[in-house]
């Protein structure tokens, strides 16, 4: 599975997954989020139960806002609408996994 490029339209249907959801919140000039990059997008083709998503602050501020995102990357994680685990700067795939998993 692909990631998915998530904005304010989409959100809902996001939010609402019966999956866990990565949330990538990172903007293209960020140096340490082009690092995190592969990882997500390795998760999103190795692990199906999960809904891997990015979000461009820059294109969706609202949503960084609404996620109290005060540096990129920041990782989120979401189980049934309720953020379960956040963290910010970039982190090795075993601790993004970690995350998704605990």
């Amino acid at each position: 599975m692909s990631v998915l490029v998530v904005t304010s339209e989409n959100f809902e249907a996001v939010k609402n997954s019966d999956k866990p959801v990565l949330l990538d919140f990172y903007a293209d000039w960020c140096g340490p989020c082009r690092m995190v990059a592969p990882f997500v997008a390795q998760i999103a083709d190795e692990h199906p139960e999960y809904l891997i998503c990015k979000i461009n602050v820059d294109n969706s501020p609202e949503l960084a806002k609404e996620f109290g995102v005060m540096s990129i990357p920041t990782l989120v994680v979401m189980k049934e609408g309720k953020v379960v685990n956040q963290s910010a700067g970039a982190r090795p795939k075993a601790q993004i996994l970690a995350m998704l998993e605990g």
